[in-house]
């Protein structure tokens, strides 16, 4: 298993270039770059080509761009502005060397019939799917564990990926998204693991299904969280290959970002390595 670190953790208190740095430091793998907010910072200072360089040079590398948010159930206009944006995606990706574009979908309080959820996710993914092939990338998919989004548990997104059948089309599965809306073990015992191309690690503290929501989020292994059904879970469908800490949690914003990215390490291999060896380097 890799390490990867997910910059939501430290949202408010590192850029790109603390996060890489303390990243290095103390062994991850890979990191997601936040493209909303983390990534267009570093480039008023920064190049792309030094940013690539960075990578070239150092052991982590960046596994996704996160993310292309609310894609599906658009207007015309919000089509547009999506597929602009997934092809810039695109162009940062190849410059960079990342693998998977997340694409989140639409978070919304109108109420939206599941078929014509399903039908437009379907089609754009298709769409997008056809735009990211050229450049080697892969679109991951994240359902997200709200009352209010379009796509909230993991059957209903497996079932969107599986109609899409694509091979650069996968899914990012976050065990707090997957806790969250009261997905079932039992959709994922019968997944298969090689559509899961990104797994988010987290906990979080005991509320009821629906009212969760991103601040709840704590450390991996101290919240409320079947992390060893899930883990063992994912283990037996095949899937070993990348865990990302992602938390949002405005206390741990108050942290040093070094002592952050150090405890989301310690945590996150800790309850992972119940289940899934780490490289050396990693844990070294």
């Amino acid at each position: 298993m890799k390490l990867c670190f997910n910059q939501a953790t430290t949202l408010e208190n590192s850029n790109l270039a603390k996060d890489l740095e303390y990243c290095e430091k103390h062994g991850y793998d890979y990191i997601e770059i936040r493209t909303m907010d983390k990534l267009p910072e570093y480039l008023k200072e920064k190049s792309l080509e030094e940013l690539a360089e960075y990578f070239e040079t150092h052991h982590i590398k960046p596994l996704a761009l996160n993310a292309l948010v609310f894609f599906n159930n658009r207007d015309e206009a919000g089509h547009k502005e999506i597929i602009d944006e997934f092809k810039d995606m695109m162009v940062k990706a190849k410059a960079l060397g990342v693998k998977y574009v997340v694409a989140v979908p639409l978070v919304t309080k109108q109420k939206i019939l599941k078929d014509e959820i399903k039908s437009s996710c379907v089609e754009i993914l298709k769409e997008l799917s056809d735009i990211a092939e050229p450049y080697g990338v892969k679109i991951a998919v994240e359902f997200v564990g709200h009352p209010q989004c379009t796509v909230n548990t993991f059957g209903q997104a497996y079932d969107i990926v599986e109609t899409v059948n694509r091979e650069n089309v996968g899914l990012v599965f976050d065990c707090f998204h997957f806790h969250a809306m009261g997905s079932d073990l039992e959709d994922l015992k019968k997944a298969d693991g090689s559509k899961i191309f990104i797994l988010h690690i987290d906990d979080t503290e005991d509320f009821p299904i629906g009212f969760l929501t991103d601040e709840d989020r704590v450390w991996p292994g101290l919240g409320a969280i079947d992390l060893d059904g899930i883990l063992s879970t994912l283990k037996e469908i095949g899937y070993s290959e990348v865990v990302s800490v992602e938390l949002f949690r405005p206390e741990y914003y108050k942290l040093e970002a070094e002592e952050a990215i150090k405890t989301a390490k310690e945590t996150t291999v800790r309850a992972v390595s119940r289940h899934f060896e780490f490289d050396a380097v990693t844990i070294g």
